[in-house]
């Protein structure tokens, strides 16, 4: 076997063995082992991926790669290797054999050396994962069976009863896994979702993914498609049709996505390998039997260890021991039963507590009839749990349950008080409830979380009473308003799943309270505040399907009361914004943030202004309006000079500086650039974060395009690739596509079609994963003029006249004219001059009227070009306008291709003295990209002059 040199840095720990792949040395408790060298290539063949099947054939050509032997071989030296681990031995696990396909380490392993470093490095940026049940009790073999079963069939759903220990096994498998993926692991909590639309959308946001269509799911299907990753999808019962839909597609579509489901039935798709996790094994009624026996099983284990755990003084004769076993037998080794009956051995001892079993969960009492009978012994469990509470301690319980996931003690006490419950027993209240496993808890940093299971939950909010139901919604709804307003502008500043974790969670809690809001009981007062609140976030996170659904029922909710007001102009402008991105179009967004903008000035608020000016600038690029554009970034400009904001100064840079370059501006649109790409990174809150982006990553590819214009094709291409690299960086989709649209003009402007080709493939890819359809639209678009430079001349005029189509369908009108001078040109290349001269003056009417004048010189010498044929003063005449233009404009590129051009028609006219006199001052204003296709070409020309 050849064992690479950073491979040979490598050790491995397992159980109690030590592997030194460099040394060639496997030691058993320091103690070195006489393995084998056939052996011993096949346990590093296998450590070194571990869970990883590899089969008998990529065994055989390792360990035996210059002789041709037989399968016998293998398995002779695969023996003498599980010998000499012990494998199987008291409960030991090393290597399983996968039936017809070959064999699996499946033991834990620690590593040290060179491959850990790179796995570290290597780290799932967005992984989400509980932390690792550190008392898991009776599933080790389960956590082994299921390692096994998910890497041979890639989809396994753990199925069971409600509390048996579904996520715990779950929790402990991804654990298990995770060096394997290299930290890729991903925890969806489906418990706190009860939309099956947002069964997709929940992972693609947990995952930085633009959630802006009604259907997520193919985006998030082309993110996971080359990826190699770790999915478990916890409590899916509720939601299975959509899951088992989506879990369908991942498995066809994504080869390297591993599954791990918990819920209470089977998916019931064809991929699926269904696991049935029992509850834990406990003593049969029997008289004989001794403590050791009875605490050699799993459910008795466990009940001992989270008594001891709560503070019982247990030390069992024979007579207690039966007396733990009876309980176990009465809860039927349900894991979460156990635990709840375990805590109160401490308050009760174990003779009582069993007694309150034999009160209240005798084997013959039942709950529902339609139930199946473990869930009506779990719903025994919590009426039982339930009575032992406290009436201060059960209202706590019941009232808790508004809360959906994860909540924090200030959320509590705010929430749930009201006058006749002081804070200090609420404080009691929570401990107990927490010491009594009915309340979990989780640190989030320096900040306790706190959450109901999932089935305590919601036996709570059937038990709860009118009494508690008065106002608590309402109050539930105001608390995540205000927090809504109070961090919502975090959002951008946070780049990794486990810091975005907390606000996925309490998403989930609005979502409960505009449900409730605009429900049937609801308040629609405080669903109009609550809303409004949102619609920043939603904004900031992408979810603009969301926004525009709770934009949308807000506005029409609205009473005189709201009118004019600050509720009204954030839903307004959420309306506005999302149908702009879900629908495009121009009037209905228009219209809405039109409404949004008078309201801000009639409120005179500067920062309420810039907020929407923001977009206001946004939504005119995109419908070609760049006039509009233009006035409203420098509003935006002045605005920000006011403000003590360097982020905010730093967005305005980029809005006045992508409008001047438009208009044709270029060295004020040079200015505002620059200004924005040296900005400082600003990782706290600013009012520039309501748009989601910061103004320095934008403006690197318009400044990169701007650069080009002015004659500097070196300087662009560098600050294009710069841009880009940045962008790539930061994982947001919009900054790197637009980072990538302004490279790929500069490498198409410059000649370069091995990087335009490299970029476009980039873009497409990007833009179609986030559903960005305007910028593939554009990408295949560039596309077509590649095409047209192959000599594919038809097919790249047939796709750039469909994604111009496409564009104008859609509104957005930012590169069409750019599209449209690559459509002209080659259209002019197959004769069809005609047609091509109509789209040209059609688009220079365009540019005159909506202020794209940056493209002016290039429009008039390709018309130019197409006049030469019939009537070469005419043409002569549309290129010195373009020189003319370009002169004015400083694009200075342009003038190098216009005067080329002249030059050339003045030289077929035999006026040599004149083109040279020309041209020459053209060329010499460029030092630099002398191997540019333009520069060589004017190079030549004067050349020939000469």
């Amino acid at each position: 076997m050849n064992i690479g040199g950073d491979v040979k840095a490598e050790e491995l720990s397992f159980g109690p063995f030590r592997l030194s792949v460099g040394q060639r040395l496997l030691a058993k408790d320091g103690v070195p082992i006489n393995l084998g060298a056939r052996a011993l290539d096949l346990l590093v063949a296998l450590t070194l991926a571990p869970n990883v099947i590899v089969s008998k054939q990529d065994l055989i050509s390792r360990v035996w790669p210059d002789v041709i032997v037989d399968e016998g071989s293998l398995r002779f030296h695969m023996t003498g290797l599980r010998k000499a681990l012990g494998d199987g031995h008291d409960g030991a696990r090393y290597i399983t054999t996968i039936a017809g396909r070959g064999y699996c380490f499946v033991a834990p392993i620690s590593r040290s050396g060179l491959l850990r470093q790179v796995s570290a490095e290597l780290d799932f940026r967005y992984a989400i994962l509980p932390g690792r049940p550190d008392r898991m009790v009776g599933r080790e073999q389960d956590v082994l069976a299921l390692t096994e079963k998910l890497m041979a069939s890639r989809m396994v759903t753990i199925v069971g009863v409600g509390g048996v220990g579904k996520t715990t096994v779950a929790t402990a498998v991804a654990h298990h896994l995770a060096p394997t993926f290299k930290g890729a692991v991903l925890f969806a909590d489906y418990g706190m979702v009860s939309d099956p639309a947002l069964v997709a959308a929940g992972i693609a946001s947990m995952l930085g993914l633009s959630v802006s269509s009604s259907d997520v799911r193919p985006s998030l299907i082309a993110y996971l498609r080359d990826k190699q990753i770790m999915l478990i999808l916890d409590t899916c019962e509720h939601l299975i049709d959509a899951i088992a839909d989506l879990v369908a597609a991942i498995v066809e579509a994504a080869p390297q996505v591993f599954l791990l489901a918990t819920s209470r039935e089977a998916l019931r798709i064809e991929a699926e390998s269904v696991y049935r996790l029992d509850t834990l094994a406990f003593p049969p009624d029997d008289l004989e039997l001794t403590t050791d026996t009875i605490l050699a099983f799993p459910a008795t284990r466990l009940f001992v260890e989270r008594a001891a755990a709560s503070g019982a003084n247990l030390n069992l004769s024979d007579q207690d021991a039966r007396v733990v076993a009876s309980i176990c037998r009465k809860l039927d080794g349900m894991a979460l039963a156990l635990e709840l009956a375990a805590r109160r051995v401490e308050s009760y001892g174990l003779l009582q507590t069993a007694k309150l079993l034999d009160q209240h969960l005798t084997l013959g009492w039942a709950g529902s009839r339609n139930a199946p009978p473990r869930q009506r012994t779990l719903q025994a469990t919590l009426d039982w749990s339930f009575g032992l509470l406290t009436d201060l301690e059960r209202t706590v319980l019941r009232r808790l349950a508004v809360f959906v996931g994860d909540f924090t003690l200030d959320a509590a006490l705010e929430v749930i008080s009201t006058a006749d419950m002081a804070p200090s027993a609420i404080f009691e209240a929570l401990d107990n409830l927490v010491a009594k496993s009915l309340l979990a808890t989780r640190p989030a940093g320096a900040t306790m979380r706190y959450r109901l299971l999932d089935t305590t939950r919601a036996y709570a909010l059937h038990a709860q009473t009118d009494e508690d139901r008065a106002g608590l919604n309402a109050r539930h709804a105001t608390y995540c308003q205000r927090w809504l307003e109070q961090f919502g502008p975090d959002w951008p500043t946070l780049s990794t799943g486990p810091e975005r974790l907390p606000y996925f969670v309490s998403i989930n809690n609005v979502r409960a309270a505009l449900e409730w809001a605009f429900g049937e009981h609801g308040d629609i007062d405080v669903g109009i505040r609550l809303a409004a609140a949102a619609v920043p976030v939603f904004q900031v996170m992408s979810l603009f399907p969301e926004c525009q659904r709770w934009s949308e029922r807000a506005v029409l909710a609205l009473d005189e009361a709201f009118r004019g007001g600050v509720e009204e102009m954030h839903l307004q402008a959420g309306l506005g914004i999302s149908r702009m991105y879900l629908q495009g179009g121009r009037e209905t967004p228009q219209i809405a943030l039109g409404r949004a903008l008078h309201i801000a000035e009639d409120r005179g608020n500067t920062l309420d202004q810039l907020r929407i000016l923001g977009p206001l600038h946004m939504f005119s690029l995109r419908i070609g309006d760049f006039n509009a554009a233009l006035d409203y970034a420098r509003r935006c400009s002045a605005i920000a000079a006011t403000l003590d904001d360097a982020a905010t100064v730093e967005l305005a840079h980029f809005f006045l500086g992508n409008s001047l370059h438009f208009t044709g501006d270029l060295r004020h649109a040079r200015t505002e650039l620059e200004a924005a790409t040296r900005s400082e990174h600003q990782p706290q809150r600013t009012p520039a974060s309501y748009v989601g982006f910061e103004g320095k990553h934008l403006a690197g590819g318009i400044l990169a395009r701007n650069l080009w214009l002015q004659g500097y094709p070196e300087q662009a291409d560098v600050q294009a690739r710069q841009a880009i690299s940045d962008a790539a960086k930061l994982d947001h989709s919009l900054t790197l596509c637009i980072a990538l649209l302004g490279g790929i003009a500069v490498f198409l402007w410059r000649g370069d079609v091995p990087s335009a080709e490299e970029h476009i493939e980039w873009l497409v890819s990007r833009a179609g994963l986030h559903n960005l359809s305007p910028y593939v639209s554009v990408a295949r678009g560039f596309e077509g003029e590649l095409a047209i430079r192959r000599g594919q001349v038809k097919l790249g005029i047939e796709t750039l006249r469909r994604c111009i189509e496409k564009l104008h369908a859609s509104t957005y009108e930012v590169f069409t004219t750019m599209l449209e001078l690559s459509l002209a040109k080659g259209l002019a290349l197959i004769g069809e001059r005609e047609e091509g001269m109509a789209r040209i003056n059609k688009t220079i009417e365009l540019v005159e009227r909506n202020g794209d004048l940056c493209y002016m010189p290039e429009l008039l010498r390709v018309k130019a070009g197409l006049l030469s044929i019939n009537s070469a003063t005419d043409a002569e005449a549309c290129l010195v306008s373009s020189l003319e233009r370009s002169a004015s404009m400083g694009a200075h590129a342009w003038e190098l291709r216009a005067a080329t051009d002249l030059a050339a028609l003045m030289a077929s006219d035999g006026r040599l003295r004149e083109a040279r006199v020309l041209l020459t001052p053209v060329c010499e204003r460029f030092e630099e990209g002398m191997d540019t296709t333009d520069v060589m070409a004017a190079d030549t020309l004067l050349q020939n002059l000469s």
